[in-house]
């Protein structure tokens, strides 16, 4: 698994913890230690409970098996990257609605889906200069300016296609509305920007920097800086 604090991947056995039955089931801690960051990983669980000899006589709660109900309650969120630090302070909508979106994504899809839809236009908008529309029409137009990789023009498309706006245009024309969402369609959308973001904004951010830092050799040597 893939832990949702430091996003390193680690094999960690779970401790369970036994909570109580409800008339929903029975319920359970599953408790893991990243051995990567030292921070507990907390799921709530619900299943059939079994139970093994104890040592000192009568039967002790072992763990849930099968698992019919899970969920993460912490860390809060969804287990992926932050909104990367190079988008700037003045695209707070980008930003936060990024962060929203992972935050929720565990406790509704649709309500993360909704996020990162708005997000992607905002996102369109100000960092491609699409001409203001509906969000499918906005896609198209950054696919056909051919200035995106292939790899991205591709997965951008597919947003649409998985989310099946020929069929829910509310989701193109109303991006923030909650409506529902095909499976994987929260994960994609955010996959997505995920690597908007390192296009837009990480990747130029990391070039001006290499290009600074050769520009001050250059200087140093009494040599002309790169041209902008």
């Amino acid at each position: 698994m893939k832990c949702p604090h430091c996003l390193v991947t680690i094999h960690a056995d779970p401790q369970w913890l036994q909570l109580g039955k409800d008339k929903d089931g029975s319920w359970a801690v599953i408790k893991r230690d990243c051995p990567a960051c030292g921070r507990m990983i907390l799921i709530l669980a619900r299943g059939r409970p079994v139970y093994t000899q104890s040592p000192v006589g009568g039967q002790r709660f072992s763990h849930l098996q099968p698992v019919e109900d899970a969920a993460l309650f912490h860390p809060r969120g969804a287990g992926r990257p932050p909104c990367p630090p190079e988008v700037p302070a003045d695209a707070p909508d980008i930003a936060a609605d990024y962060q929203e979106a992972c935050l929720v994504l565990g406790d509704s899809a649709k309500a993360s889906a909704a996020l990162s839809r708005r997000c992607l236009q905002q996102l369109l908008r100000q960092k491609a200069l699409v001409t203001p529309g509906n969000l499918n029409d906005e896609i198209e137009q950054v696919i056909q300016s051919g200035r995106l990789p292939s790899h991205i023009s591709e997965s951008l498309d597919a947003v649409r296609v998985i989310g099946n706006f020929a069929a829910h245009p509310i989701k193109s024309t109303s991006t923030g509305e909650i409506v529902a969402v095909e499976p994987g369609e929260a994960e994609w959308n955010l996959d997505v920007l995920e690597s908007l973001f390192d296009f837009y904004f990480v990747q130029p951010a990391a070039t001006a920097k290499r290009k600074a830092a050769l520009n001050t050799k250059l200087k140093d040597a009494g040599k002309p800086p790169l041209k902008s």
